[in-house]
């Protein structure tokens, strides 16, 4: 968000000290900027200025108008920001009346569908449970999945401490404000931030003020309810609430999924200090289909096994505030709490039936439940300093901060034995018996410099770098596994470095280099023994050790304006890991044993470009990215079901073989046509790339990859009265037949009507197939 600034009667100051304390007599909130960096349809700086008239007696005096000055959050607390013209990266933002525009049924689907270098997997069969990547990196609910992006709500860090995972349902999607996404190995943001970051800020009274309800009818029966309040009380207080209800029964037959979302603000402002204390929940009950083989493609709608339900919920607490001591010195900081529970229960073949067992007998047992809870606090307190000042006669901006984060996590898992009905759901034959019962604690620290050298009016230099120290605590719950205890210690220092050129206000040039790191999380420090293969959910074994993950990025890039309605963007990148570290199956890509290994270096290179113009009533943004995500060392893989392994199931993965699941190629284009003040028509045309299946990490599957495919969606508003406004979508217009998501495996039901049939199992490539054409209808009433 662009916000103009002021000169004040005092002596003269930087522009960006002048916003500030300006924003704090004025009464509102710097929003994250980095509109100009982003080109998708909500990434765009507005270039309109607004008057604003100071508070106090001398209103009318001493005050004239400077250009609009966009700023960006480079660390996770904001504070005073960073001016976009002094970033190094290709930072992307999305607003909420971006999200509003669009009325998108899930944050995932809008990321997919606008920003440059987003993708979506469907692995589990539930469209809020889908991984996102970026980049070439992955941010996923599904427990094992290489975790590569942090995801931060209003500077608190909320990828789940056990397994790292990212919980896209229980982020409240009604609060959202600001979405930036920083890509790069952004140092001050923390451990795991490989390939990116994702900061989120919700919204607060003064800057959303009023009320809406919303209601949305559709297909598969979805019905989704929300309301949202914000408004001021007297001078210094404001507050924000929101709710949402969403039932679907899901496109495919089993994946419905029911969705509670809360969310609420209050604030406390006056002209140098914020107080902001911030409370949400969600409790949400999702199913999945889990990926179909191929010769189900027939009905594309059934699942293979089922059940297969999350129960997710959450509850927490934030509290953070800012204070400025005069113009050119802020403190910012937060405490927060976090309660995460998930109870998962997963139907799955048994890998060993048929074979003989250690008393002689045959396995005959078809199936087993799995059946796991984990439950999370998490706590912690971020505090960051700002310092405006001058080092050696040239403008200069210092942050410093410290982090400190805990959680303890406890961890149950049991099994049952199963039979099959002819639908292939599953019917338990006996009790669940545990199977682990561990508990783990982990807990990190991180300080953190970051500083700004304006060397010239046109150059400006940028230097960070971060400490993390990190320990993970993995103990026995039950008595009965004593093997599971262990503690592990990982402390790095990560550098960045950039260099910005404005040779004009419409033109920035960028280069940057950064490094992050990955600490090995409990669930990869449990189950890293190829010896003793674990299930995922986790059925916890000894825990050998694993390297941590280290990420070196370099990335050059330009953006710029033509005229007053074009702007663009481009960037180009490498990410190299090393020690990276990924799930080995023991039994096939499709099935859920094995174990965690460190596999080397692997590298994701590539580039983005990304354009946008207003022309009269047409607003058209367009974007084109390539990745090549590669695996730089060899090594050997458990794959059974790829057509080309060896006698020992094994495939040799070497270097230049490229990362299954990551498209080469994606194109994005979004038209919004205003066709009269009230009426707008907007569409969306989304070309993915094909991909490799999991498991043929070697690219030599005779299946070969997952074609790829052009999605076209459709959404239209009209606007009734100045307070009701009424809104249809079409997604999958073409009713596109396709799959973003696939993995080899055994098929046991290769019998007639896909009956049972364990004693033959056939290697197929299993698919995540995307849902067909949708239509739903909503109408909004909004007042003041």
């Amino acid at each position: 968000m662009s916000t103009p600034s002021r000169q004040r009667n005092t002596a003269p100051l930087p522009d960006l000290v002048r916003i500030h304390r300006f924003r704090r007599r004025a009464g509102f909130t710097l929003c994250l900027g980095g509109a100009l960096a982003s080109l998708s349809t909500g990434a765009w700086a507005q270039s309109a200025t607004s008057s604003v008239a100071p508070s106090g007696s001398n209103a009318d005096t001493g005050s004239i108008e400077l250009a609009p000055i966009v700023v960006v959050g480079t660390t996770p607390l904001l504070g005073i920001g960073t001016p976009l013209a002094q970033v190094p990266l290709n930072v992307q933002t999305v607003r909420a009346r971006d999200l509003d525009r669009q009325h998108r049924n899930t944050l995932t689907d809008y990321l997919a569908k606008n920003l440059p270098s987003v993708d979506v997997a469907d692995a589990q069969g539930n469209p809020y449970q889908v991984n996102v990547n970026y980049r070439g990196f992955t941010a996923s609910p599904l427990l094992g999945t290489p975790q590569g992006i942090s995801v931060f709500v209003d500077g608190v860090r909320v990828n789940e401490p056990f397994g790292d995972v990212v919980n896209w349902d229980l982020l409240p999607q009604q609060a959202i404000d600001t979405i930036q996404l920083i890509p790069g190995s952004n140092p001050t943001y923390g451990l795991n931030t490989l390939g990116g970051a994702l900061s989120i800020t919700t919204k607060n009274g003064r800057t959303s003020p009023g009320g809406a309800a919303e209601v949305t009818l559709g297909s598969w029966g979805r019905k989704t309810a929300q309301i949202e309040q914000g408004g001021t009380i007297g001078q210094n207080l404001d507050y924000y609430l929101t709710g949402n209800v969403t039932n679907d029964n899901g496109w495919a037959e089993q994946n419905a999924s029911r969705v509670r979302q809360i969310f609420g603000k209050i604030r406390y402002t006056d002209a140098d200090t914020t107080l902001s204390l911030s409370a949400g929940g969600a409790d949400n009950d999702l199913h999945g289909t889990q990926t179909i083989p191929r010769s189900f493609l027939g009905n594309p709608k059934q699942p293979y096994t089922y059940p297969d339900q999350n129960l997710n919920s959450a509850g927490y607490v934030t509290l953070s505030g800012d204070h400025y001591f005069n113009d050119h010195v802020e403190l910012s900081g937060n405490l927060y709490y976090r309660h995460f529970r998930n109870s998962n229960v997963s139907s799955n073949t048994n890998a060993d039936f048929g074979t003989v067992e250690d008393d002689g007998d045959v396995d005959t047992t078809q199936a087993t439940n799995e059946k796991s809870v984990i439950s999370t606090d998490s706590y912690g307190a971020n505090l960051q300093l700002t310092l405006l000042g001058k080092l050696g006669g040239m403008e200069n901006q210092l942050v410093a901060g410290v982090s400190a984060d805990f959680a303890h996590s406890r961890y149950t898992e049991s099994s049952q034995d199963a039979v099959f009905t002819a639908s292939r759901a599953t019917i338990g034959i006996g009790d669940f018996e545990q199977q682990t019962a561990a508990k783990t604690r982990n807990g990190s620290y991180g300080i953190y410099l970051e500083d700004t050298l304006s060397l010239t009016p046109q150059w400006s230099l940028t230097f960070a770098g971060r400490y993390n120290w990190a320990e993970a605590t993995i103990g026995d719950a039950s008595g009965m596994q004593p093997q599971l205890d262990g503690h592990h210690v990982f402390s790095r220092f990560n550098p960045a470095i950039g260099i910005n050129w404005n040779p004009t206000a419409a033109f920035t040039a960028y280069a940057t280099y950064n490094e992050g790191m990955r600490s090995p999380t409990a669930i990869e420090l449990t189950c890293a023994d190829p010896a003793a293969p674990c299930s995922l959910p986790n059925d916890f074994v000894s825990d050998p050790p694993l390297q941590p993950v280290i990420s070196k990025t370099v990335e050059i890039g330009a953006r710029g304006r033509i005229g007053q309605n074009t702007s663009w963007s481009a960037a180009a990148y490498s990410t190299t890991l090393d020690n990276d570290i990924q799930f080995i199956s023991s039994n096939g890509a499709a099935s859920n044993q094995g174990f965690f290994q460190n596999v080397g270096r692997t590298r994701r290179q590539g580039f983005e470009l990304s354009g946008h113009s207003q022309i009269g009533p047409l607003a058209v943004t367009a974007s084109y990215n390539y990745v090549d995500a590669t695996y730089r060392s060899g090594w050997t893989e458990s794959s059974p079901s790829n057509s080309s392994a060896d006698a020992n199931g094994n495939i040799a993965v070497k270097p230049g073989n490229h990362i299954p699941g990551i498209p080469a190629n994606t194109v994005k284009l979004r038209l919004d046509y205003a066709a009269t003040p009230r009426w707008n028509i907007g569409t969306n045309l989304t070309w993915r790339g094909s991909i490799y299946a999991q498991g043929d990490e070697n690219n030599q599957d005779v299946n070969g990859k997952i074609s790829g495919y052009l999605l076209v969606d459709l959404n239209t508003s009209y606007q009734l009265t100045k307070q009701i406004l009424i809104f249809a979508n079409v997604e999958n217009l073409l009713d596109k037949r396709y799959a973003s998501f696939g993995t080899l495996g055994q098929n046991f039901f290769s019998g007639p009507g896909h009956a049972f049939d364990g004693a033959n199992p056939t290697n197929e490539q299993f698919i995540g197939p995307g849902a067909p054409r949708s239509f739903w209808v909503g109408l909004r009433y909004a007042w003041k």
